[in-house]
């Protein structure tokens, strides 16, 4: 009786899930990337697959395979830091950095939050008023209030979230899955796209565009602070065990994210490349366009997955605010009050009537500020042994990560650059 009893107090957490059985045991690991995924399928997303599949066809399907690797990369180190650590992003910066740095980087993380709330919201008020004729400043208050119906589900357990935004992913690929079939693209043409090269300045242009924006730099922070928070390790091999587990994750949800990314790209070559109907030049555009080239369903379908997407991206995007804070001042304010605060900006571009595209533009160029603060230490973290034990980056990994956020701060820059000069 005492060594059963012995037995049963040395269970650890990770072998109580393991007991459940072989498939629920797996799928218990699964959950963090899937929340990570939805900022690679937000509203700003919708716009710039459009726009490159409209404007050149299928030439840029390398670009957009490229970045989603590149994405599964970044998102796999920001998943083994949480792991390996026990800390989030912001919690390690708050530790290892001069507090007027650490500073710093919290107020640049609590802006790229507001502008990530921007689009989201921006992108969901634009879906309700395709669906509905809401008018879009009503819109992004529904948009705004609707979250808390998702962020509440984490007052259950991670769980509960994680499934809720995954359900919500699910239905986005649902429905550009269907739209895909329903658009007649050309799998002869799509598979010449993934030779790379470009044709001209502006598909330069929009292959950084498409590249440059594959790095979210709130998801970062939110990434590692799910997986810091799930399952603890009891030892080095229980560590190796939730690091497969976490791989695992990072493939399916982002597999699932890219393919959404390509589907966009494939349906605007299909519906809008050589002069068709619509534009996709606008969101409005896209909706419009695709109700003429493909039908009703099609628009209609594209339209629920705006307004999904804007729904799950902006539940994340405040979930990350809230990681942000704890993490870089060890502070936590009431959720309402910080759904407030960053729900504003996008309400005040809604009432005052800027372009909702526009808008989602400028938002994208405020996130490129953020991104060096976010992407650069994760690198350098997940290179040391001293924090991430068994768990550290074999060379040949510190070196690709490295060469992609060379890549991405570069191609940020560029962008950055091009929106000032015009």
């Amino acid at each position: 009786m005492v060594t059963n009893e012995l037995t049963t107090s040395r269970t650890t957490p990770l072998q109580a899930a393991r007991a459940r059985g072989r498939v629920r045991g797996r799928l218990i690991l699964l959950g963090p990337a899937f929340v990570a995924a939805v900022a690679y399928v937000d509203p700003g997303n919708f716009a710039t697959n459009s726009a490159a599949g409209a404007r050149y066809g299928y030439l840029l399907v390398w670009v957009v395979v490229v970045a989603n690797l590149m994405a599964m990369l970044v998102q796999t180190l920001t998943a083994k830091l949480g792991l390996a650590t026990g800390r989030s992003l912001p919690e390690l910066c708050r530790e290892r950095l001069p507090r007027p740095v650490n500073r710093m980087m919290w107020v640049q993380a609590e802006l790229v939050a507001m502008a990530t709330d921007l689009a989201e919201v921006i992108g969901g008020a634009v879906a309700l008023y395709l669906l509905f004729g809401i008018p879009l400043l009503p819109g992004g208050l529904i948009i705004g209030t609707a979250a808390f119906a998702v962020l509440a589900l984490r007052s259950r357990g991670y769980r509960a979230f994680e499934v809720a935004i995954a359900v919500l992913l699910g239905v986005i690929v649902l429905a550009f899955a269907a739209n895909l079939l329903a658009s007649g693209s050309d799998p002869g043409s799509a598979m010449a796209g993934l030779v790379p090269r470009l044709q001209g300045t502006d598909s330069v242009l929009l292959a950084a565009g498409i590249l440059g924006a594959t790095v979210m730099p709130h998801v970062i922070y939110v990434h590692s602070a799910l997986t810091r928070d799930r399952i603890p390790a009891a030892d080095d091999a229980e560590r190796r065990i939730l690091f497969r587990g976490q791989r695992a994750d990072v493939l399916l949800a982002l597999s699932a994210a890219g393919a959404v990314n390509l589907a966009m790209l494939l349906i605007a070559a299909a519906s809008f490349r050589g002069g068709g109907p619509g534009g996709a030049d606008s969101l409005e555009g896209v909706h419009a366009g695709l109700g003429q080239t493909i039908g009703t369903a099609a628009a209609f379908g594209f339209a629920v997955a705006l307004l999904v997407s804007g729904l799950a991206s902006t539940s994340v995007g405040t979930y990350a605010g809230e990681v942000i804070m704890q993490g870089f001042l060890r502070r936590r304010i009431p959720l309402l009050l910080r759904r407030l605060v960053t729900l504003l900006p996008a309400l005040g571009v809604l009432a005052i009537g800027l372009d909702p595209t526009r808008a989602l533009v400028l938002s994208q160029v405020i996130l490129s500020f953020g991104i060096p603060f976010a992407l650069i230490p994760v690198v350098a973290f997940t290179r040391r042994r001293d924090l991430m034990g068994n768990l550290v980056n074999h060379p040949l990994t510190t070196a690709a990560a490295s060469l992609v956020a060379v890549l991405v701060v570069a191609l940020n820059a560029f962008l950055l650059w091009q929106v000032v000069t015009g």
